[in-house]
């Protein structure tokens, strides 16, 4: 008997479909299901991967100009090492005499087509191909898609844009990595510099916004704020200009602020004392709750809530449409349902959990479900709908998991409430010509805000508490004071997960041409289902650091940007290229544009990527660089900036701009070309990626060196002459004196040419300075006062501790105790913290195991992996580690 082939993306997936089809009475084979109708497998993600035909390949030379661009006029494909025995297995199956047809059951989107199609393409199948096409992993759901299987050819659209996206992504990722690694490796060495169609424009965003951040040069401003009495109590105003119009160049004016002091002096000096009356006026306002989730919307989200990066978000939300099938696909864009989707809403509300039962009878017992655009949309999904409970009773959900559930059911139910009403007083007091506002706002009505507790429904803006004081019409208020308040304009944020994962969503709003937005609209840079992968990617090659929730962009990071703005290469720098590529890509699922024509535009923008980065050497790259006026240090010539170095244009002197992972600052060199010593300066990084504080000096051919207060190679150690200073007190390791020395406190014996003791504490740790009398009192008693200006070098968050030294004479931290009701009884094993984890608060340790290092939440372990070091182990990782465990990747 003829069967159909029935292929997945993953094992679980297969797993579901032979459930789902019960009646089919599938037998498990080894790597695969059969039963008398059909064969049941799957891949395990991408099996295959494009590579050049072995005849265009070059064995030498790949990372010169010599051979670039490479440009095949096909492509090969390449089975991926680990997998391969799955990738045989497939082949086997498919080449089965009494496997008649394939069907498609890989995820439904771009990248399932792809591995599917990849699949098919080695295995050199002309067999006939249907798809099924899965919204939700639910039994009722596969057995439904299986009743409505697609016809190969509805998907030929879709197919053509699943490949081409993948062959241009290799052609200018493979092209502008190889080209840029060529140009950074002319002056010597082998440097690595990757770029992205994607990945590299996203950079650019955080390059600009940390750009903005350096130039930015604060103002000063004030603000006046009254305080009026009358007859049934006392409320506050602030002074706002009545004739205020935005000004489209300056994003910090506003009507409340006054950029003269001597303005601000002279409208207190009106006012203060005199009569002042009062009109206010009410009006209802509304509010409508927060539209479903895609998953971009989910990852800003939980990054804001609990701290979750976008991996760890993805991770979950797959974990829980696929392992516990309580939540639909979540690698969507959509933020809408179909409009045929009423009376599966209304099941899904029947069947949650019984905590929001009580939400979801108000919903239905009120009507509440009924056709409404903003809800159910056919116009605004697209592969996907929205993410949305699936109705299915969670059974085993993790803390992490069960959070991550609720945020998304809780939003599915608010959406069906009306909108939260509010009552909003304005008053306006008035002093002569001057105005004061003060706003009061009132929930009236919860609405959807009931889902979530009205506690959160009532904001206090403007002053004067949620509901302001009463005045009686007509009555005389008297201004009791008038306070000017002195503040200084901030400069942007810097990117996190959730802001940059809205940077990257909305990129379309950099783009000048309609049609390249509205293609950009709805993907923005990527996709929602590789933004976390981009995100990832940019920090493991070094590209930006995790700071806290901080994205920092690196010294090699701006090297890149400079770079590819100085050869002209816009298409890496800004969103238009993936513009273009979207809105062509989303012609061709539409069968309105040959993939031939596409591939064509590709192959000739990576010409261009490979000719520009021929034209230039390093010192010639065009840029916004500086003349020094600081002289060369070696013969008084001019210094110049240029791409890589600061160097002289008379002799051969010249500096690198980027040491251990940090660019120097033109200010920074102009005092080092000055003095000959610069520092302790911040934000060095070693080969392991920690941070570490070093002063700069310039050496015997004056170029630039760390100086750790240690002779220069060859030199002997010069004897240090502390006659003229007061000991501190005792080395805690040998007994001898300990002195100041520079930016330490040493012992006698660890300097000079007869150094036995290495006794060593820094006068500054971690930004906070250790004064004379605290390290008279960390050797004499063994511990210092509590000092509270420590800044964590990974959080940048200040920290208090006591300074303390063991019987070996290592200093270290103790941080307070956390008061009378906590335990002295440390517990069993507590290994190292790691901090709080976002979700809940518990701590995050670090232990040692049988099996190697592990870290630990209540009573979640996560083995480390081995390339892993312990010690450099944080608390972003470790939170990463153990939700990746807990969704059982």
């Amino acid at each position: 008997m003829s069967k159909q082939l029935i292929i997945a993306e993953k094992p679980s997936v297969a797993q579901d479909i032979a459930r789902a089809l019960a009646s089919e009475k599938f037998v498990k084979e080894k790597d695969f299901f059969e039963s008398e109708h059909y064969v049941l497998s799957s891949a395990v993600g991408h099996l295959l991967e494009l590579t050049l035909p072995e005849e265009y390949e070059v064995k030498r030379g790949k990372w010169s100009f010599t051979h670039l661009p490479v440009i095949p006029p096909h492509f090969a494909l390449k089975p991926v090492e680990k997998t391969e025995d799955r990738l045989k297995m497939l082949t086997r199956l498919i080449k089965r005499k009494d496997v008649e047809g394939l069907i498609n059951a890989c995820d439904a989107g771009r990248e399932g087509e792809l591995i599917f199609n990849y699949i098919a393409q080695h295995s050199g199948t002309k067999k006939p191909v249907r798809r099924l096409w899965l919204q939700s992993m639910t039994q009722g759901a596969i057995r439904d898609g299986f009743s409505s299987l697609r016809a190969a050819e509805e998907m030929a659209g879709l197919r053509a844009a699943a490949i081409s996206r993948a062959e241009s992504d290799w052609l200018i990722g493979i092209n502008g990595t190889r080209a840029m690694t060529a140009f950074n490796s002319k002056t010597g060495g082998f440097h690595l510099t990757t770029v992205g169609r994607v990945q590299t424009p996203t950079l650019a965003i955080v390059v600009e916004r940390e750009e903005k951040i350096r130039a930015f040069k604060p103002r000063a401003y004030w603000e006046l704020e009254a305080r009026f009495a009358g007859e049934k109590g006392e409320y506050t105003g602030r002074w706002f200009d009545e004739k205020f119009k935005k000004i489209e160049d300056d994003e910090h004016a506003t009507a409340y602020r006054l950029w003269q002091q001597p303005r601000a002096e002279a409208i207190r000096d009106a006012c203060l004392g005199k009569p002042a009356k009062a009109t206010e006026e009410t009006k209802p306002t509304s509010q409508l709750s927060p539209l479903l989730y895609d998953l971009t919307s989910l990852q800003r989200e939980a990054n804001g809530r609990f701290g979750f990066s976008a991996k760890v978000t993805l991770s979950l939300a797959q974990a829980l449409y696929e392992k516990h099938k309580v939540l639909t696909y979540p690698r969507t864009d959509a933020r809408a349902l179909p409009e045929d989707y009423l009376p599966t809403v209304k099941e899904v509300l029947g069947n949650l959990p019984e905590i929001y039962a009580p939400l979801a009878s108000t919903i239905l017992a009120k009507n509440w479900v009924t056709p409404n655009k903003r809800i159910f949309n056919n116009a605004k999904i697209s592969d996907h709908f929205a993410i949305i409970p699936t109705g299915t009773s969670p059974k085993s959900l993790n803390e992490i998991e069960q959070k991550l559930y609720d945020l998304v059911t809780r939003r599915f139910l608010a959406v069906f409430y009306p909108a939260a009403e509010y009552s909003v007083t304005t008053r306006i007091t008035r002093i002569a010509e001057h105005a004061f506002k003060t706003e009061g706002k009132v929930l009236v009505n919860p609405g959807w805000l009931a889902v979530y507790g009205k506690e959160a429904a009532i904001e206090d803006e403007e002053g004067g508490g949620p509901s302001l004081v009463p005045i009686v019409p007509g009555e005389i208020l008297k201004t009791k004071s008038v306070d000017i308040k002195a503040a200084l304009t901030r400069p942007p944020a810097r990117f996190n997960e959730a802001t940059l994962l809205s940077a990257m969503e909305g990129a379309g709003k950099m783009i000048e041409d309609e049609e390249l937005r509205a293609a950009m609209a709805g993907r923005g840079l990527g996709t929602p289902a590789t933004r976390a992968q981009i995100i990832e990617n940019l920090i493991s090659e070094v590209y930006m650091h995790r700071e806290g929730r901080d994205l920092i962009p690196t010294a090699k990071a701006f090297s890149l940007i400079t770079l590819l703005r100085g050869l002209g290469v816009k298409e890496l720098t800004s969103p238009e290229l993936t513009g273009g590529w979207e809105y062509k890509l989303a012609q061709m699922e539409r069968g309105k544009l040959s993939r031939e024509e596409f591939m064509g535009h590709i192959a000739a923008l990576t010409q261009d990527i490979v000719e520009r980065a021929k034209r230039y050497e390093s010192d010639t790259v065009p840029g916004d660089f500086v003349t020094l006026q600081t002289p060369c240090p070696k013969c008084g010539g001019v210094v110049k900036e240029n791409y890589k170095k600061f160097a002289c244009q008379s002799c051969d002197w010249s500096a690198w701009k980027i040491v251990a992972g940090r660019q120097f600052e033109v200010a920074e060199m102009e005092a080092l070309l000055s003095i000959g010593k610069i520092g302790p300066l911040t934000g060095f990084r070693n080969k392991m990626g920690r941070p570490f504080d070093a002063e700069i000096r310039l050496n015997d051919d004056k170029s630039p060196e760390f100086d750790f207060g240690q002779p220069r190679e060859g030199e002997e150690a010069e004897a240090v002459d502390f006659s003229a200073q007061e000991s501190l007190g005792a080395c805690p390791k040998c007994g001898a004196a300990v002195y100041e020395h520079g930016n330490s406190y040493v012992c006698e014996h660890s300097v000079g040419p007869d150094k036995k003791c290495d006794f060593r504490s820094g006068k500054l740790i971690l930004q906070q300075p250790v004064e004379r009398a605290q390290m008279q009192k960390l050797l004499a008693e063994g511990k210092t006062d509590l000092l509270n200006g420590f800044v964590s070098a990974r959080t940048k968050r200040k920290f208090s501790a006591f300074l303390v030294r063991d019987k070996a004479g290592k200093v270290s931290f103790e941080f307070e105790p956390r008061g009378e009701g906590a335990s002295k009884r440390a517990p069993a094993d507590p290994g190292k913290p790691l901090g709080a984890h976002p979700a809940d608060g518990k701590p995050v340790a670090l232990k040692s195991g049988r099996y190697g290092p592990y870290v630990q939440h209540g009573k979640l372990n996560a083995t480390l992996p081995k390339e892993m070091n312990p010690d450099s182990v944080t608390l972003e990782q470790a939170v990463e580690m153990l939700a990746l465990k807990a969704a059982g990747k």
